[in-house]
């Protein structure tokens, strides 16, 4: 897997009011889904994820595998107001490492939606999730931590496939959003919006390669779910710098 590190600069205004007139802009401005949409209206089955837009000067970052010439060329049949809205004019792509050292240490950071899917197929906060198991035995829902909770779904987010280990991590913050997902299809073929609420949580620490392999394909496919949508996206950096 050949991996790239790809960069756009959104502009704010034009992307919320492209969100606006496409009814994809969530009740309290998570521009997760307004992103998603975009990018797979100018970018069709090359849309990259996991992605991350961390607003200001540094844009929005994304993995992709696709050719940077074949991403230019789908940004060149953009409509100006989708160009605008994603700053396509500013589109630059780089080569990512593709093979790690076993036992490197790298530090990271990364947006998650820790939620669990229940027995009835519903999303769950996997703190709530924690909380209503312990109601249920009897056991003192008090002493259930919230980070600590979030804290051990990411390690076990990281240790599939033993891609790495988390050395230690730290919740950097907390605040519960909501995102615009589609329903299913109805009668008519038409797919209604909701707003869902859940978690939005950001981590950073530190973590220690296992599977070289199996790293590089989490990083392709990013942490938890919701990746298509903002959440996910691993951004790494030198241990001395977390």
């Amino acid at each position: 897997m050949t991996l790239k590190l790809m960069r756009l600069q959104p502009d704010v205004v034009s992307l919320t009011a492209w969100a606006v007139r496409n009814n994809v802009l969530s009740p309290d401005g998570d521009d997760g889904y307004a992103l998603h949409s975009l990018l797979n209206n100018v970018f069709g089955e090359q849309a990259p994820k996991p992605f991350r837009h961390l607003g200001g000067g540094q844009g929005l970052l994304a993995y992709t595998s696709a050719e940077l010439e074949s991403l230019r060329l789908s940004a060149s049949l953009a409509t100006p107001d989708a160009a605008r809205a994603l700053g396509l004019d500013e589109l630059d792509a780089r080569p990512f490492p593709d093979t790690w050292k076993e036992g490197q240490s790298l530090g990271f950071e990364v947006k998650v939606r820790p939620v669990v899917r229940t027995k009835d197929g519903r999303e769950r906060d996997v703190f709530l999730h924690a909380v209503g198991v312990a109601s249920s035995v009897g056991s003192n829902e008090s002493k259930i931590i919230r980070a600590e909770i979030y804290r051990d779904w990411l390690v076990k987010q990281f240790a599939g496939d033993e891609a790495a280990q988390i050395m230690h991590a730290q919740m950097e913050s907390f605040c519960l959003t909501h995102v615009l997902r589609k329903e299913s299809a109805r009668n008519d073929g038409k797919r209604r919006s909701r707003a869902v609420s859940g978690p939005s949580v950001v981590f950073k620490g530190q973590l220690q390669i296992g599977s070289s392999v199996a790293f590089t394909r989490l990083l392709a496919r990013g942490v938890g779910r919701h990746r298509a949508f903002g959440f996910g996206m691993l951004l790494l950096k030198p241990p001395a710098l977390c």
